[in-house]
């Protein structure tokens, strides 16, 4: 390499960038590294839920012992043996009263579970409004980072009084790598939130199925009392 040309490798942009470029490329791999950190995890926990709330339901609904299968899942972390919990602890109040209102149970029992699949759902994506903003507003500080640097480098122009692209190129480099920064951190964010929230609002539906199975049949024991 001719040692008279600069350096335009990523290290060498950062060195060679002032205090607020430096700022911008540092907050820019800081928000990339936080969102890979919510997409690991929220993937890991989003994949798992599925199979296992399937085999939850199938479980459950060939239990001859309710009780006893509560006493199995009391630990789970599961969306859906949460809403079970709910709903069974809603049924172990309502019979406990000397007059069975049969129509109020019905409609505590809906309330509970549909509470808590909400509550469910709300825990599941808590953490996603972070990739959208991240998203969102990465782009914009990469493109800070690219006007500061441009200013920068018309500033030094102007002192040097040269426009040979030598003395041009590594202050428009080091601007643009801010931007590709920006992109790099919102891209992953973009994508990875959206993937996210389908899932997410996947299992939503599947909660609010299982409630109703659930539902009706705990309306059936009702029915039977």
């Amino acid at each position: 390499m001719n040692p008279s040309v600069p350096s335009l490798s990523p290290v060498e942009l950062f060195l060679q960038a002032d205090i607020i470029v430096k700022a911008v490329m540092l907050l820019l791999l800081a928000a990339s590294v936080w969102s890979w950190a919510i997409i690991l995890a929220a993937w890991g926990r989003l994949k798992s839920i599925g199979p296992a709330t399937d085999k939850f339901e199938s479980e459950l609904m060939s239990a001859r012992d309710i009780e006893s299968f509560a006493r199995t899942h009391e630990k789970s972390s599961l969306p859906a043996a949460s809403v079970f919990r709910a709903a069974l602890e809603e049924w172990r109040l309502s019979s406990k009263s000397a007059k069975l209102d049969r129509e109020g149970v019905r409609a505590r029992l809906q309330t509970v579970m549909a509470s808590t699949a909400a509550g469910e759902g709300d825990a599941l994506s808590d953490r996603l409004n972070i990739l959208a903003t991240i998203g969102s507003v990465s782009p914009f500080v990469g493109l800070f980072g690219t006007v500061w640097g441009i200013m920068r480098s018309f500033t030094g122009i102007a002192a040097a009084q040269n426009t040979s692209l030598a003395v041009v190129a590594p202050g428009i480099a080091e601007a643009l790598f801010a931007t590709a920064l920006g992109l790099f951190a919102a891209i992953p964010a973009v994508v990875a939130y959206n993937r996210l929230s389908h899932r997410v609002n996947r299992i939503e539906a599947g909660l609010t199925r299982f409630a109703d199975r659930f539902h009706a049949t705990l309306s059936r024991e009702l029915d039977g009392a």
